[in-house]
């Protein structure tokens, strides 16, 4: 059997792939290990620019596998801790990177599914995909960071609808609540993202990553303390051969040539 998790790089764009396609890549614990050395990898490796987690086959990710949870029901709150805690580093790994994360989901969207995608930074959808936060229908509470990424993302009153009720949703209606930016024709997918991982990878990665960092902690500070945070990162960046040549070219009338430093 293959990697369960596939990982390439190509153009400044690593594309972490989640790879069990004949359960509709339902996590298990070789994949949960893997998809965290993955990520990890592409939020420490300087020649990514940009980041692309897709699903094999005809799903995202459809949560954890559940016939595994129901084979180790006797210890399944130990494995829960070892195998949540991965995910976790996983999760970690990609809100800590400097670089745009996407998630680019079709098919089904559950459980794990969802949080995987609540964590990227953006988030395109084929027009069929299918959502639900799922795990109330097994009887559990949420992990992978839905219930931080939902509240900031739809608000606290729909976080808890979706993830108390499980219930189904579509693209149009994942879009219209700010789960997902784009929506696009299922046979347009691949193309749809490649098109916004290429304009993200060949952007200013560095005033990126500054972007990302202030979005991520904004909700814990006061307006002075972001107003300070955001001086200091234009500071860095003022220092970067990014913002010289943007303003270069700027005065110069032509379009950037960011490399990223």
């Amino acid at each position: 059997m293959g990697e369960t998790v596939l990982y390439t790089l190509a153009e400044s764009v690593a594309t972490i792939s989640l790879n069990r396609p004949h359960v509709m890549n339902a996590l298990d614990d070789a994949m949960i290990v893997r998809l965290r050395a993955v990520c990890e990898q592409a939020r420490d490796d300087a020649a990514v620019r940009a980041v692309v987690l897709c699903g094999e086959g005809p799903a995202f990710l459809a949560g954890g596998d559940v016939a595994l949870f129901h084979a180790n029901l006797e210890r399944l709150p130990q494995m829960v801790e070892r195998l949540a805690g991965e995910l976790h580093h996983a999760i970690t790994a990609l809100r800590d990177a400097k670089k745009p994360v996407i998630a680019s989901v079709h098919g089904a969207v559950a459980g794990a599914g969802v949080s995987l995608l609540a964590a990227a930074d953006v988030a395109i959808a084929a027009r069929g995909t299918k959502f639900t936060l799922a795990y109330s229908k097994i009887g559990t509470s949420p992990d992978g960071g839905s219930t931080y990424f939902l509240p900031r993302l739809v608000g606290m009153r729909k976080a808890l609808e979706l993830l108390m009720l499980s219930e189904t949703f579509d693209a149009n209606t994942a879009q219209s609540i700010g789960l997902v930016n784009w929506v696009v024709n299922d046979a347009d997918l691949a193309a749809q993202t490649a098109g916004i991982a290429r304009r993200l990878a060949s952007g200013p990665t560095n005033a990126y990553g500054e972007t990302k960092l202030l979005v991520n902690e904004s909700f814990g500070r006061a307006l002075s303390a972001q107003l300070e945070a955001e001086v200091r990162a234009f500071m860095r960046c003022a220092r970067t051969r990014d913002l010289a040549e943007g303003v270069t070219a700027f005065v110069e009338k032509r379009k950037p040539d960011f490399e990223g430093r």
